[in-house]
């Protein structure tokens, strides 16, 4: 069987180590380097217990990535979105394709960067051609043909999933939908601070980047997308005490003489054919446990015709922030973009980082 070559940069990262622990099993990759300033010169394996090839390579520094992705096909970036944006046409202009899992590319307004990213877009022409891959969403031919794909963020993942195939069927109002989501301590990176010290995160719920969020804009993108028009949204995100996973909680508006049991309907039909999406039958049955450690996301959808607020549409969802909400999913458009079978090294399910 062919393999193409791969490389990952950003590969000590939470994510960075869930590709590499994807594309060690992946039987159509070949990972020809990874990249990490923090173990430049460490093996894989000795930094994170991946064993077969990909385990043997030693970390080479960011710097070094350009010159190394030679002769590569692919090359995952699982880096800060300023880093991204240094790489994304350096790569691009030596014919590698790029899937990036960063937000540099995610937003097609590129003066929408200073204000939720930091930095003035340098590039907006890539903007124009990047493709948004979130492929049960998506158009998968595009992805396939793609010369770089923007990975969604972990919490749009959670949010789009839930909600654009209610858009797309017409079936809520114009109301402002309010988005409730609570993650675990990993979607913030693998930082070194006081905030998420264990002692700080232990035995405590909170919410953090109230109507401030970087992933509003991309939220508000998606769903309006899905929609075919503007959509107002209320993003609020909290940080769980656990390590890993999230749940979404979206709130909206049932449009006139809907009945409640389309809602479910709608979101049956649109996953009938993706496998990587379970359609339960209430809302109590999603949880976080159910996804975590997966490549799969878990919804549904509750709609009231009774009670204190009639014609109320709550939905939620379940993903693993790493791996749907970053790693598997960024492996999923690699299938696409490489040719091969979607699913490939996602199921069975990739696995539990130790980290």
């Amino acid at each position: 069987m062919h393999k193409y070559a791969i490389g990952v940069v950003g590969a000590s990262g939470y994510s960075g180590i869930e590709l590499c622990r994807i594309l060690a099993a992946h039987p159509g990759v070949e990972v020809r380097f990874v990249a990490s300033d923090r173990w430049e010169g460490v093996t894989v394996r000795a930094r994170t217990g991946i064993g077969g090839a990909v385990g043997t390579l030693a970390y080479v520094r960011n710097a070094q990535a350009l010159e190394a992705s030679q002769g590569c096909d692919a090359v995952l970036l699982a880096t800060p979105a300023e880093a991204s944006l240094e790489l994304v046409p350096a790569l691009l202009e030596r014919g590698v394709k790029v899937v990036d899992l960063s937000g540099a590319f995610r937003l097609a307004d590129a003066a929408a960067y200073p204000r939720h990213y930091g930095f003035e877009h340098r590039t907006p022409g890539l903007l124009e051609t990047a493709v948004y891959g979130l492929p049960e969403l998506a158009d998968r031919k595009a992805i396939a043909a793609a010369r770089l794909v923007a990975n969604p963020g972990c919490y749009p993942t959670a949010a789009a999933l839930a909600l654009v195939p209610l858009l797309r069927a017409g079936l809520l109002t114009d109301e402002s939908i309010v988005i409730d989501a609570a993650s675990g301590v990993s979607g913030a990176g693998r930082q070194a601070s006081e905030a998420y010290s264990f002692c700080e995160v232990a035995d405590d719920v909170r919410p953090y980047k109230v109507l401030r969020h970087q992933h509003t804009p991309e939220i508000a993108q998606s769903l309006a997308r899905g929609a075919g028009r503007a959509v107002r949204v209320t993003f609020t995100p909290h940080l769980l005490p656990i390590r890993r996973g999230i749940l979404s909680t979206a709130s909206a508006r049932l449009a006139p003489r809907v009945a409640p049991g389309t809602l479910a309907d709608a979101l049956r039909a649109a996953y009938r054919d993706e496998p990587l999406v379970e359609v339960l039958d209430t809302p109590e049955q999603v949880s976080i446990a159910r996804t975590v450690g997966t490549a799969r996301a878990a919804v549904a959808v509750s709609a009231a015709d009774s009670g204190f607020d009639p014609g109320r549409v709550v939905v939620v969802s379940s993903i693993d922030n790493l791996l749907k909400g970053a790693a598997s999913q960024a492996v999923q458009n690699l299938n696409l973009m490489l040719g091969l079978p979607e699913r490939t090294a996602l199921e069975p399910a990739p696995g539990v980082s130790p980290s």
